[in-house]
């Protein structure tokens, strides 16, 4: 028994170590400075970070590094969204300005029909930003419809910002604190925020630009569930299981995750191949893949870019944060590195935007 044993962990270091150099070969191939992934199945995680937190420096990058997660931060919108569903707080099929006004939002045909599914489904019809959502001019931007509510599929930062502020609105706390109070207090995720936080100093990463040089590290002192979720690969792993689990959701709610509510036909663009394997739940990208069906979704800040895939009938998860404007480019040898080699498609119907 003790050598069987001895003979499986000698085999576990060995494809780690296999793991970690072949991960090393990406990032210099790539010229992304440094990564996270985490990769879990039946709840048992194995942990990577390689790089550095600053290129050109000896910062070396660890577990507990913090990265922009970018609209990975969405996902966590949605979640919350679904808890405050069950408890009769919000519907997810009345219109969002029923419950509170949005100043921004123009007086148009159409704008009194968008409900919180149209939202979270990205088929609200409203652009993923009016402009620059960094810009001081942005929050007292006008924010107009570009396709009829409830009519195709089309990416929109804005409409997770509506709904954030709906949230808000309807329990009188902030995003921060809602964010805090029903996931990263609960699941333990000890390193996320959506605001900065004085302990993020110590360890947070530079983005990069697409040859690897150094850009900034941005301090957001507002949260927006768009994209200014600061996180670790590690701890949005706990929440990325959680969701496979249905944690802290009623049954049916919790379909809703793992159930297509959109076939997510993008706005203005003729269907592809690639179309017949994505549609969208409230608030995750499903896809058909090779070894079947999976949750997935991106974060882009530009100089940051993150991806996770879940497969809920393997419980095997997968999340990968990076720090550089090439990560979406090792993207899919990160999937078959871990997940084998297969057909996994998300990354190929991002490519076609």
């Amino acid at each position: 028994m003790r050598i069987l044993l001895a003979a499986v962990l000698l085999f576990l270091s060995l494809t780690t170590t296999a793991q970690q150099q072949e991960l090393a070969t990406l990032l210099k191939r790539e010229k992304v400075p440094g990564l996270q992934v985490v990769y879990s199945k039946n709840g048992k995680s194995t942990a990577y970070a390689l790089g550095q937190r600053k290129s050109g420096t000896p910062q070396a990058l660890t577990g507990k590094t913090t990265f922009q997660a970018a609209s990975l931060g969405k996902v966590v919108l949605a979640y919350v969204a679904l808890r405050l569903h069950d408890r009769g707080m919000l519907a997810l099929d009345k219109p969002l300005l029923s419950y509170a006004p949005y100043p921004r939002l123009a007086v148009q045909p159409g704008v009194d029909k968008i409900t919180a599914r149209m939202v979270l489904t990205h088929s609200a019809g409203l652009p993923n930003w009016a402009e620059n959502p960094l810009a001081d001019s942005w929050k007292t931007s006008v924010l107009r419809l570009k396709y009829a509510p409830d009519s195709c599929w089309n990416y929109s930062g804005e409409g997770y910002v509506w709904l954030q502020k709906t949230l808000e609105h309807l329990t009188g706390k902030s995003w921060e604190a809602l964010a805090q109070q029903e996931v990263f207090g609960p699941l333990k995720m000890r390193h996320s925020s959506y605001v900065w936080q004085p302990g993020f100093d110590k360890n947070a990463s530079f983005g990069h630009d697409n040859t690897g040089k150094a850009t900034e590290v941005r301090r957001f002192a507002e949260p927006n569930a768009g994209f200014s979720l600061l996180s670790t690969a590690d701890d949005y792993s706990r929440f990325v299981q959680a969701l496979l689990a249905g944690t802290g959701l009623q049954p049916a709610t919790h379909q809703l995750l793992l159930r297509p509510a959109s076939e997510a036909n993008r706005c203005g663009r003729a269907l592809t191949p690639t179309d017949a394997h994505i549609a969208w739940a409230c608030g995750v990208g499903l896809v058909t893949t090779s070894r079947g069906p999976a949750l997935w979704h991106w974060g882009d800040n530009g100089d940051f870019k993150n991806f996770f895939l879940a497969f809920p009938e393997q419980q095997e998860t997968l999340v990968l944060f990076t720090n550089g404007a090439n990560g979406q480019r090792l993207t899919n040898d990160v999937l078959q590195l871990f997940f084998r080699p297969g057909e996994y498609r998300a990354l190929q119907w991002l490519a076609e935007e």
